[in-house]
This record gives C-alpha cells, structure tokens and sequence, in this order.
C-alpha cells in the first residue's frame, strides 16, 4: 500500500464522523470507494496509489491520508452529491489547518490562502459545468462576516512565503517565472476584465476561474519573493472577478467566497487599495442582499485599510458606496454628504499623478453619475416613492445613461442604468417614458448575459404592470419582456 500512510498515531485518533457520514449516505461500499480513488489517482498520475477496504476503514477510523488522497476524496463525493464537497467537510485537514475554512473565517496565511484558493476553484471548474456550484455554501452576514474581514488590518510578521510545495504529479518544469510571463498573466486579467463589462459575468466565468487555478498552482512553485507577492496580487484580481461574476449570474455564496479569498490574497500582496475595493465588492454585494448596515461596515472597513495609500479614484468611489449604503439605511443626511464628498474626490483625480491600476479605471465620470443617481434613487424607494428624491435622481441617471450610451466597453452598466433611468421615471408617475427605457434595456439585455440586469429588468416591468397595468405601452413591454427573456432562460 505504499504512498497511502497517514499521518497521526493510533494514540491520537478517533471515528472521522463526517467522512463516515458522506460514506453511509454515498451508499458506496468501501471496496468501491477504494477502486475509485485509485482510479482518479491513476488519472492524476498518481500510480504509487494502491488503496483497498482496510485503508479506507482505517480512514473511516481516523487516519489522516496524506496529499492527493484527500482532494481525489472531496472530487468523488462533490460528484456523488452535485455539491461542493470540500476537504474541510470531509474531515480530513491536518490539526494545524481550520477547521472553519470551509466559510469566511480563514486562516490568514500565504500557505493556507493558497491552498484554499487552489481547491475551491477546482471544485467549481468541476461542478459548474452541470450547475451545481453553490449548493452546500451558505451566506455569511452580520458578526460572522464582519469580524473576520477586520483581521485584514491586522499587520502580519515578515512578507509572504510561498505555498509549502505540493507533490509533483506531472511533468512540469518548476517555477521560477519571468518578467514577460508575468506581463502576459496581468494582461489576461485585464482582458478578462474587459470581457466581463462587455458581456456579463456569464460568458467567461469559467475561463476566469481556470486562469485563477492556474495562477494558485504558480504559487505553489518556489518563486522570487517580489515574484510571489506579484502573484498573490493576480490571484486577488482574479478571485475578486470570479466573485464578481458569479454574483452577476446569481451565485451568491460562491461570489462571497472568492471575494474572501480575494481579500486574503491582497493582503499577502501587500496591496492595501486593491483590498478596499475587493470590500466595496463585497459592500455592493450586501445592498444588493438588502444588508445596508454590512454594506456601510464594510465600506468603513475599506476606506480606513486605504485612508493614507488610494488614490482619488478609488477613494471617490469608496464614498459612492457609503452613499449607496447611507440611502439604503434611509438616512438622507449622510447619503447627500457621502454623495458630495465623492464628488469633490472625484474632482481631485487629474491632481493625482499617479497611474490608477486597471481594476478601477472602470470608476468613469458616468459611473460616479450613476452611483450617485442610484443613491437616490434608493432615498425614494426608502421614503415612500418620494417624488423629492427621485426629481435629484433624474439628471444625474439621465447624464449617466448619455455617457454610457458612447460607451461600447460597459455595456452591462449601460443596461443597468437603462433600468434605473425607467425605474426613476415610474418614481415620477411617467410610464410611457419608463417603458422606452426599458424596452432599450432589454434590447441589451438580449446580448448581455447577467442575471443581474435580468432580475432588474424584470422586477421594473413588474412595478410598471402593477400600477399601470392597462396602458398599452406598459402591455406592450410586458409582451416583449415575455417574449425576449423568458423566465425559464439560462441565466448562464
């Protein structure tokens, strides 16, 4: 049975019960389950593997298997129940590693981040395809988020170390990459970047996360100490973008998870700015929830961790989200204040000469517009439908939604704010107007694959067939609304 020793003395060991529990209900016996960890071992070129009933029983009894024992027994139960079945589930981490890893309350080490990094983008390129992703994750909000993500300020001893070197199953050469082939891994990340406001979180998703393993198996390899932290600075970009396109097309608690990884990964970059806007990731992702108060904590969060190093640009929009956070918490004194101090930020920005990094360049004049035409926009929803708030809403989202028209690389965020200028209209009892702003947004909706955008869509149309039901306009758009993205369509 060579390559199959555990780790641990019998002196120390009891029942692994949550491995006995995924056995019992997989109705696998233990000879099956030994033959099919052996073949995905032979699969991974792992041929030293020879496992039989009594290594699995020994398991069961709570033997440690040592790497890639484990990840191959978190791929065949994730497969067996069409969930994420993570290692931590299984009960088969080390003592030193969490067991609270499964959720938000991560170690924050290089080693462990990478680690964890690694093995949830494979179980999502693995689970995705048949849609399963998200299923055994649950959303963390309240304490259980809050408190954890505090510990991103905390300072942590020394710079950050590569990952403890996994066993080599191919035949790869060893790390150690080059300037060039950083470049291209930070221009692939922009482009993806690009992608994603073009075209929805939908169409790439996958692509994104197969580039983020790649990036975790790089860590993996012994690097350069500037090498290593410019890594963990791309694997932040892209867990922060796989998060964001999974919260795009609705997976809520997988979005939160890479957000969190993200975050831990910025933090061993050293990279204090992109850590605030990976939390203003995560504050949007509250509003959205209808958590305003995690949303304004995470934001404070953020905009302390990056008081003395973001430049104008992210700071302006760190101040449009407090707004939006303010708004949905129904407090108009500090949303106006939080709005006009994004205004005066975003005004410094050609005093700054620094070059901003790629991932808030999106931050435009015509984003801060909308930002702030959303925040109250949200006041009016919050005080009733109040016709006051909506009349400031109406010019800051019509300039945004002119800007954004010109706008050929964020087409989602035209659509978004289509949406918000018909929703503003039905604020301001005008139905027809709100129906041919609608009716565009759908046009693009057609092409954009984002649930988000869908979901606004349609709860617009729905407010607008609730209160002006029997206009033929109103009918008209609803028939199209049917018609063109129908409920049962793939959200991607």
């Amino acid at each position: 049975m060579g390559g199959n020793g555990g780790s641990g003395t019998s002196a120390e060991k009891r029942p692994n019960e949550l491995l006995g529990s995924w056995f019992v209900r997989s109705g696998w016996s233990k000879g099956e389950l030994a033959r099919q960890v052996n073949r995905r071992a032979r699969q991974l070129g792992a041929n030293h593997i020879s496992t039989d009933t009594s290594r699995v029983r020994r398991w069961l009894d709570g033997e440690n298997p040592r790497e890639p024992i484990p990840r191959i027994l978190s791929e065949l139960f994730s497969e067996r129940f069409g969930c994420v079945v993570s290692v931590e589930d299984l009960g088969l981490r080390t003592a030193r590693q969490s067991p609270a890893a499964s959720g938000v309350d991560l170690p924050w080490t290089g080693a462990q981040t990478v680690a964890l990094l690694g093995e949830f983008s494979r179980s999502d390129l693995m689970l995705a395809r048949r849609g399963f992703l998200g299923t055994s994750l649950a959303l963390s909000a309240g304490p259980s988020l809050i408190e954890p993500m505090q510990r991103w300020l905390v300072p942590t001893p020394g710079s950050p170390a590569p990952a403890e070197p996994a066993p080599v199953l191919d035949s790869r050469r060893p790390g150690r990459l080059s300037q060039p082939e950083l470049e291209l891994l930070e221009s692939t990340t922009r482009m993806f970047r690009k992608w994603d406001a073009q075209c929805g979180g939908g169409l790439r998703r996958k692509a994104v996360v197969g580039q983020l393993h790649e990036v975790t198996d790089l860590l993996q390899e012994p690097q350069p100490e500037a090498t290593t932290r410019k890594l963990f600075q791309v694997a932040a970009e892209l867990s922060q973008l796989a998060g964001w396109m999974s919260y795009d097309v609705g997976l809520q608690p997988t979005a939160q998870k890479y957000f969190v990884l993200a975050l831990h990964a910025a933090k061993e970059a050293g990279d204090k700015p992109l850590g605030s806007y990976i939390l203003s990731s995560m504050s949007r992702q509250m509003i959205h929830l209808g958590r305003p108060d995690d949303a304004l904590e995470l934001i404070h969060l953020a905009q302390y961790g990056s008081r003395d190093c973001a430049g104008p640009r992210t700071q302006a929009m760190l101040y449009a989200m407090e707004a939006r956070a303010y708004a949905n918490m129904g407090q108009p004194g500090k949303t106006k204040r939080a709005v006009r101090l994004a205004e005066d930020t975003f005004a410094e920005i050609d005093e700054w000469d620094e070059p901003d990094p790629d991932w808030i360049r999106f931050f435009s004049e015509a984003e801060l517009y909308a930002e702030n035409s959303h925040s109250f926009r949200d006041l009016a929803y919050n005080a009733g439908r109040s016709p006051s708030y909506a009349s400031l809403a109406e010019p800051l989202m019509r300039r945004a939604v002119e800007l954004f028209a010109k706008d050929s690389e964020h087409q989602r965020s035209y659509a978004l704010n289509l949406i918000g200028m018909a929703s503003v209209q039905l604020l301001q009892r005008e139905p027809e107007r709100s129906t041919e702003y609608a009716a565009k947004a759908l046009d693009i909706a057609k092409k954009v694959r984002s649930e988000r955008v869908n979901t606004r869509i349609r709860k617009t149309v729905g407010t607008a067939v609730r209160d002006y039901g029997e206009l033929a306009a109103v009918v008209d758009l609803s028939e199209k609304l049917a018609a063109d993205l129908p409920e049962a369509a793939e959200a991607g």
